[in-house]
């Protein structure tokens, strides 16, 4: 396996790492600046933000930086981030840094997409990318509490942080550096992201991954609510449950390719397959009438679920041509975290109205939306 293969998988479990861990550093965090749920909700949006510019400007970046110093701007960012909430800023300063935060996660994501998606077994190598973030986000939340039983919330990001040197170095020694002429190339193409936005199908891909991370993220928020309320299940059996749901994500993601490839299925049949899964799981949960059928259900939606980001962002090629793929790619990875905000919002606002009881109905319905969007972009392939 090449160098930047293994270390494209290294950052995405850092990046899982970050993601795991920020569910035991809001607790903390909370805590230290005195203030509530709601307020400390406030940087989700401002890291959103910065993630979403990240997308808009990767293909740009990669165009005239290379994919080198693309990279080690991302890492950059994310360090810089994390050594400044290491110092313990004031609560505004914490809410603006998660622009920056959420800039380099964003970029180093969008560009090590863009990368993989134009190598040989495009499709394999970014389900076992997105794979290597669920082992990232498994780990986060053990780390992290033990970093906080005795020490600050800062030392967290801190090692966070940390962590990210040796990556930008190996981003500097490993990855190619810009074409030759790139840069003069760039300067005489028309701007690329308003071409990449006046192109259907990358705006039917968009809505198509903010659908599935609204689904995922909808899910994993929420779960631990439905089996408690629902299936009248203690905190730590529920807790678990959860966990054994990104834990499918993951294992979905290690093996449902390789056995597509073995039997012959593309990627089209294969993501048909996995939304097909996604909404028999989800009934299945819905209408179990004990927990233990519920319990197996949330890893078989976890597993189904697993590949059809990765697979999504792996047929990017096919939709567009080659000089707008990396913009193509950073678009609908920023613009998925719409998605993320939007719907786990909406799935909670639906449950405090009407009832925990929805959020699998919920989720069968998104499953289908996303089964009329995959069709129409799979009509539209080149």
């Amino acid at each position: 396996m090449r160098v930047p293969v293994v270390l494209a998988y290294a950052a995405f479990v850092l990046v899982g790492l970050s993601a795991g861990a920020n569910g035991v550093v809001l607790a903390a965090q909370i805590g230290d600046y005195e203030v509530d749920k709601a307020t400390i909700g406030i940087t989700f949006f401002t890291f959103s933000a910065g993630f979403m510019l990240a997308g808009a400007t990767s293909g740009a970046l990669i165009h005239r930086l290379g994919t080198r110093y693309a990279l080690a701007v991302g890492g950059g960012a994310f360090l810089a981030a994390s050594l400044y909430m290491a110092i313990r800023p004031s609560f505004v300063g914490l809410v603006a840094v998660q622009v920056l935060a959420g800039y380099g996660t964003g970029l180093m994501e969008s560009v090590l997409n863009a990368y993989l998606a134009e190598l040989p077994s495009a499709t394999t190598l970014l389900n076992h990318l997105h794979a290597f973030f669920g082992v990232g986000a498994l780990l986060g939340p053990l780390l992290a509490a033990w970093l906080v039983g005795f020490l600050p919330w800062t030392a967290v990001v801190l090692v966070l942080g940390l962590i990210t040197v040796p990556l930008i170095i190996g981003f500097l020694v490993s990855y190619p550096r810009r074409e030759t002429g790139a840069g003069e190339e760039a300067e005489v193409r028309p701007r690329l992201l308003p071409v990449v936005l006046r192109t259907p199908v990358v705006l039917l891909a968009s809505l198509f991954l903010a659908v599935y991370v609204g689904l995922e993220i909808g899910v994993g928020n929420w779960g631990f609510t439905f089996l408690i309320e629902e299936h009248a299940q203690q905190e730590l059996v529920a807790g678990y449950t959860v966990s054994g749901y990104w834990l499918g994500l993951t294992l979905g993601r290690f093996l449902i390719s390789p056995i597509a490839v073995r039997f012959g299925i593309g990627a089209g049949g294969m993501t048909f397959g996995c939304l097909a899964g996604v909404a028999a799981s989800a009934l299945l949960i819905w209408v179990a009438p004990v927990f233990a059928v519920a319990g197996v259900g949330f890893v078989l939606l976890g597993f189904f679920l697993g590949p059809i980001f990765p697979t999504a962002m792996a047929v990017v090629p096919n939709l567009t041509s080659d000089r707008l793929v990396p913009t193509a790619i950073g678009v609908i990875n920023g613009f998925s975290v719409v998605g993320g905000a939007a719907l786990p919002w909406l799935a909670g606002a639906i449950a405090q109205g009407v009832g925990v009881w929805t959020l699998m109905p919920f989720a069968v319905v998104l499953a289908l939306v996303q089964v009329v969007l995959w069709r129409m972009i799979v009509s539209r392939w080149r």
